[in-house]
């Protein structure tokens, strides 16, 4: 499956982390490239109306946002996890991004 991303921001934002978390973000988008439609948990989890998020856990737990649209897959937005839960900013705008694209 081809994967995009929908803004370089986000891209700069993964590959700028620190060594161990790059090859995790790497690891992870490789498995979604492989997997593409037939990825489960616990590498990635529904959040709402389409929008998935890819679970990367480690020092940093990172969540990267993305969408199915025709055959790839559009990474929106991608975060650090400091919470427990999802801040319901995060989803919001991840779903606002989501509208845009239909």
């Amino acid at each position: 499956m081809k994967i995009n991303f929908l803004f370089s921001e986000t891209y700069n934002f993964l590959f700028a982390l620190d060594d161990a978390s790059v090859e995790k973000v790497i690891k992870s988008i490789g498995l979604l490239e492989q997997y593409g439609h037939t990825i489960r948990y616990p590498h990635t989890k529904y959040i709402s109306d389409g929008v998935f998020e890819l679970r990367i856990i480690g020092v940093s737990n990172i969540r990267i946002f993305f969408i199915f649209k025709n055959e790839e897959a559009v990474i929106l937005h991608a975060i650090i996890k400091k919470t427990q839960k999802l801040p319901r900013k995060e989803i919001d705008y991840v779903l606002g991004l989501r509208n845009r694209l239909q």
